[in-house]
């Protein structure tokens, strides 16, 4: 009786961290059975996760703009015209992808600070001033695409980022299995261990309150089966595509800042309360900059992510997805009042929202219903997130 009541205590004075990861299990389990199988297959897992990629790295930097109070819905539409700038750098300018990549990022890392500047210096209400970017933007695709229309992309190298797979080990031993991807999975799971047993050693030390043993035990083991599951599966297929890598390196550095470094500590400051934060010392407005700015970039990422999936860049791309980035941002357990947050919860909130796309589309149910039940799964993790907060 002591595990459960443990257990049970845990789940609920932590409900905010774990509900999303419950609920992303919760629906791969029914998929699974309504589907006989068919979405936890190792191709439709690869598809899954490859389709997700694009959004989940502009609901990672949307994360950050919600916790500090903010809004943006520009990021789609520059998405799309970045992802045509790219585009136009590399089949008619002819430029290589080494200079392509860095020199979009570094643009949409600009284009960011524009709303960062109308937001902290003028005062605008951020709406407003996105809104205005996603307006100019929908222009702005139209007109570097209007004589051409779709413009196909034939860099090897960049489409692969969007379609390839990392390479294997050569060899007959386990040729079925990409050998590489378990490899990284089993790596993966000793990190995971390592660093969570330092960090329950390191709160010790500060007499922190931590999980109970048996808690902490079947937290590690189940973490360790998901990862390990996870590895099998897409190692059954292709393994590890360089979409998965990119946005497992993207949440990486971003839950690194976020809950390692000072900056991470003054945007989540600026977020509880903006107003104490700036009397502490902390600047506001360079902070509103960095998030902003940061954006931008990823909004650069997403837009080449997407042109290089789709081998081309198209008048309508971008559309929706700043709707899909926010979505995902309070699916994964960010709050509208700000200040509460996680960018991996950024992660598993695009992961619940294209499963049930996913799972959807393998069921046969229409369109239409589809957006009525990821608008009522948006719905409902607001509720949750304003009954958790009150309580």
């Amino acid at each position: 009786m002591s595990f459960f009541t443990d257990l049970q205590k845990v789940l609920r004075q932590n409900i905010r961290e774990y509900g999303m990861f419950i609920a992303l299990f919760v629906i791969w389990v029914v998929f699974a059975i309504l589907t006989d199988g068919i979405f936890i297959s190792s191709r439709n897992i690869s598809n899954l996760l490859n389709q997700t990629g694009y959004i989940a790295v502009l609901g990672i930097g949307m994360t950050l703009i919600i916790v500090i109070r903010h809004i943006d819905l520009s990021v789609g539409f520059l998405a799309g015209f970045l992802g045509a700038v790219a585009a136009i750098a590399m089949s008619f300018w002819n430029w290589p992808v080494y200079v392509v990549i860095p020199g979009v990022l570094l643009i949409g890392l600009l284009l960011g600070l524009i709303p960062g500047f109308l937001v902290a210096r003028m005062g605008i209400p951020a709406f407003v001033a996105t809104l205005a970017g996603f307006l100019i933007y929908r222009g702005a695709i139209l007109v570097v695409t209007e004589e051409t229309g779709t413009i196909i992309i034939s860099n090897d190298i960049f489409n692969a980022i969007g379609n390839g797979f990392i390479p294997d080990l050569p060899g007959a031993f386990l040729p079925e299995v990409h050998k590489v991807t378990l490899l990284l999975g089993i790596i993966a799971i000793v990190l995971y261990v390592v660093g969570e047993l330092n960090g329950r050693r390191t709160k010790q030390s500060y007499n922190f309150e931590v999980l109970p043993t048996n808690i902490f035990i079947l937290k590690l083991a189940f973490a360790s089966l998901l990862i390990g599951g996870m590895t099998w599966v897409l190692a059954g297929y292709n393994g590890l595509s360089w979409t998965v890598i990119v946005m497992l390196l993207v949440v990486g550095i971003y839950n690194f800042v976020t809950t390692r470094t000072v900056l991470g500590r003054h945007i989540y400051a600026v977020g509880g309360n903006p107003e104490a934060a700036e009397l502490s010392g902390i600047n506001v407005k360079s902070i509103t900059y960095v998030v902003f700015g940061q954006m931008g970039m990823l909004a650069a990422l997403s837009g080449m992510l997407f042109a290089s999936r789709l081998q081309s860049a198209t008048t309508t791309a971008g559309t929706l997805f700043e709707l899909d980035a926010i979505a995902a941002a309070f699916v994964g357990g960010v709050s509208a009042a700000g200040g509460v947050g996680r960018v991996t919860g950024a992660l598993i909130g695009a992961l619940v929202m294209a499963s049930l796309t996913s799972g959807m589309n393998l069921m046969g149910i229409g369109i239409s219903y589809q957006y009525m039940v990821r608008g009522a799964v948006l719905a409902a993790a607001v509720i949750f997130d304003v009954a958790t907060r009150n309580r």
